[in-house]
């Protein structure tokens, strides 16, 4: 016949001599106890950890023993309810035994294993966030990409601006009683040019290339002529034509 209390309390004293900082005597009648297990530190130090609470039955081992998790930290739910189906796994393949070490050593190397899956996706959010900030760096690099739409877009914004912007510019001019210049005049401002200057170069490469010689005494210098430049309607181009 099995001596069910005699193999509980040697259990009881190895489990003690193995956790001596992480088990904790919750009661004797019925033996309840807790025992801490912490993962191995991660890559940045990161652990996770749960305090396991198991309670003799009577027929233990020939039965498992109830248990709990007690507290935990940085799990998730999901993970407490693998570990409690890990308990369960492992109590069936190990009845007839005593098996509080199996357990425990069981949820460790689990939670070792959600601490190795915390770290890949760690890995893969820094992965992650160094593609978008070379996406985003290549982006500002290369501008934003010309299509027909925003080209569009662009132009029409564009000269609606430059119309804006040639009103105001007309409407200062008017303000300072500036008076509103027309053609060659609008063009050079008063550093008008001499017409001999303007159309001897033209003619004369004009003439070279079709043999034709040009007398340049039939233009007449502009200081020559008796011109008044503050005439809003003077025009060098004009003067220096002869339509008669």
């Amino acid at each position: 016949m099995t001596d069910y209390a005699e193999e509980q309390r040697n259990e009881l004293e190895a489990i003690e001599s193995i956790y001596p900082d992480s088990f904790t005597v919750l009661s004797e009648d019925p033996t309840s106890f807790t025992i801490t297990v912490t993962s191995d530190a991660g890559e940045n130090g990161e652990t996770v950890e749960t305090t396991l609470k198991f309670t003799y039955v009577d027929k233990y081992p020939d039965e498992p023993p109830l248990w709990e998790i007690y507290s935990q930290e940085n799990l998730e739910e999901s993970d407490t309810e693998d570990i409690l189906t890990l308990l369960q796994q492992q109590a069936e393949e190990n009845l007839g035994m005593v098996m509080i070490f199996t357990l425990v050593t069981a949820v460790q190397e689990k939670l070792n294993t959600i601490v190795d899956v915390m770290k890949n996706r760690q890995e893969e959010e820094k992965r992650r966030k160094e593609k978008e900030a070379q996406e985003a760096e290549k982006v500002a690099f290369q501008g934003t990409v010309v299509t027909i739409e925003n080209f569009l877009a662009w132009k029409a914004k564009f000269e609606l601006e430059m119309a804006e912007l040639r009103r105001k510019r007309q409407k200062e001019e008017e303000q300072a009683g500036k008076p509103k210049l027309t053609g060659t005049r609008s063009f050079s401002g008063n550093n008008l040019f001499p017409v001999k200057f303007l159309l001897t170069p033209w003619l004369s490469s004009y003439a070279a290339g079709n043999n034709v010689e040009v007398d340049e005494s039939l233009f007449q210098d502009i200081e020559d002529l008796d011109l008044d430049e503050d005439d809003p309607d003077f025009d060098p181009i004009e003067m220096g034509s002869d339509e008669d």
